[in-house]
């Protein structure tokens, strides 16, 4: 049995407790600006929105790639073949996260730091994101600052402020808050290539993901370092995600549909944590039913 916890946690303003939602400033360049406004150069990125997963057999993608194609423009930091999203997850010594994640609390949340690209060039320069990722009822909340890798192992392994516009104040605090509050320290890293397609004009907003070969590790948090993954969900499935501000549109509700795909509750975190043994294999854990097929995977040395 987990050992028994108080619940202090409650929702705080999306962004920032009690202020406006900060201007996301001006748009990256590029067809896909609008659904790539988390680069954009705001000092504080927040939005709410609608998360939808599916588990998709990945002799599919193809086929799903061109449906998608056809509506959708494809992220252009994705080229040739997408890219690396690495994130060290940070948690409390008796997985207080984890578990609100398997209990389906209405409101929780997660912190973690993320670096794009690939991670054998991640050094204490490297720009990485600091994020609470939470949720309220339904409502997906992201709040999140850009940071160099140095500052950010300084704000969450060291429990130390950095320096910081004063639009991103109250977001620096509650990280602090929650890591010294908590005691919160790395607890499990994923990895995956990620293909992204986002919405214009009528579907502006909207944001479709597919996410393969999801690896994670329980030890060496540093993002750089040159350690070994494993594989957390099996090779031969993606997690294929839609991200909508208001609503799906018909036509993807339809593909969907069409291509019969079931609405999976997924957690790559969760995933890692019970692979790892960290915890008992949940109901929503993502079972390898034929490990001989992932070993014939060969993964390619751009997503290692």
């Amino acid at each position: 049995m987990r050992p028994w916890f108080n619940r202090r946690a409650r929702p705080p303003d999306p962004a920032g407790r009690g202020g406006p939602t900060p201007d996301p400033g001006p748009p990256t360049p590029g067809p896909d600006h609008a659904g790539h406004a988390l680069r954009a150069p705001s000092k504080l990125h927040a939005f709410n929105r609608y998360e939808i997963k599916y588990l998709v057999d990945t002799t599919r993608i193809a086929a799903l790639r061109r449906e998608l194609a056809g509506r959708l423009a494809p992220d252009t930091h994705g080229a040739d073949g997408g890219y690396g999203v690495w994130s060290v997850y940070y948690d409390t010594p008796d997985l207080r996260f984890y578990w609100e994640k398997i209990e389906g609390l209405k409101f929780r949340r997660k912190l973690r730091v993320r670096h794009y690209g690939d991670r054998s060039t991640v050094d204490d320069d490297t720009t990485v994101y600091v994020e609470i990722k939470q949720r309220v009822n339904r409502v997906t909340q992201k709040r999140r600052i850009a940071l160099p890798y140095r500052e950010a192992r300084r704000l969450c392994d060291e429990r130390t402020t950095v320096e910081h516009d004063p639009a991103q104040r109250a977001f620096v605090s509650e990280v602090l808050e929650l890591v010294s509050g908590l005691d919160l320290r790395p607890v499990a890293m994923t990895g995956y290539q990620r293909e992204a397609f986002v919405g214009q004009d009528a579907d502006l907003g909207l944001r479709v993901t597919i996410d393969q070969r999801v690896r994670g590790r329980d030890r060496d948090f540093h993002l750089g370092a040159d350690a070994e993954n494993r594989l957390i969900v099996p090779a031969r499935l993606s997690i294929v995600e839609i991200k909508a501000n208001e609503r799906v549109p018909y036509w993807l509700t339809d593909l969907t549909a069409r291509a019969e795909l079931q609405v999976v509750r997924v957690s790559k975190y969760c995933q890692s944590i019970e692979a790892f043994g960290r915890a008992p294999r949940s109901i929503f854990h993502v079972q390898d039913d034929n490990p001989a097929a992932d070993l014939a995977t060969v993964t390619p040395r751009s997503e290692v």
